[in-house]
């Protein structure tokens, strides 16, 4: 199940404002600015396995689980926007009351009632679309996650296009990340 991304975030956790600010830039590379800060938004989520901002995202199964509990790979979860089954015509949404989110969990999980029906075609044939993030606004993003994008942006614009250490992460980045970085065993 690979997550696709359907709508991204509308804001970024930190600001252009913000970020010309600590980097006492005059506003003449705003575009590189807010690049960077996107760039640096994606690999604080990658890393801490976590999205920062509300943003919808499509997972595609071939069939329902054997214990119809569907481990989601995205956190935190806002909610759940649908579940489509292809019937080997066309997608039908699912009625809601044959499922039950627990966000809480980790993963978050999605549990199919026995009778939801099985898809019409042996692959991609059920859709679930969901919401992940802390929030919609920049101040919804815990101050740690934001204040490691800060560093990220301020680390690639000072050092641009100089060869930096072959460490995927700076220490103090990753500091900040590790407590909400989400743990998988495989």
């Amino acid at each position: 199940m690979t997550p696709i991304l359907v709508a991204g975030p509308a804001v970024e956790p930190v600001t252009l404002a913000d970020m010309r600010s600590t980097l006492r830039s005059e506003g003449g590379e705003d575009a590189l600015i807010e690049a960077l800060i996107r760039a640096a938004r994606l690999l604080v989520e990658a890393t801490s396995r976590l999205a920062l901002l509300e943003q919808t995202w499509r997972l595609t199964l071939d069939r329902w689980p054997r214990d119809r509990i569907v481990r989601l790979p995205l956190a935190p979860l806002v909610g759940l926007e649908a579940v489509r089954v292809h019937d080997g015509a066309v997608f039908s949404t699912l009625d809601p009351g044959l499922t039950a989110l627990d966000p809480l969990s980790d993963p978050p999980r999605l549990l199919v009632d026995a009778t939801a029906p099985e898809p019409g075609r042996p692959m991609a044939g059920i859709e679930i679309v969901v919401r992940a993030g802390f929030g919609a606004a920049p101040e919804a993003v815990p101050a740690p996650l934001a204040q490691a994008v800060r560093l990220l942006v301020a680390r690639w614009f000072e050092n641009r296009g100089d060869a930096l250490d072959d460490a995927p992460m700076p220490p103090d980045v990753a500091a900040l990340i590790a407590p909400y970085r989400r743990l998988r065993l495989t």
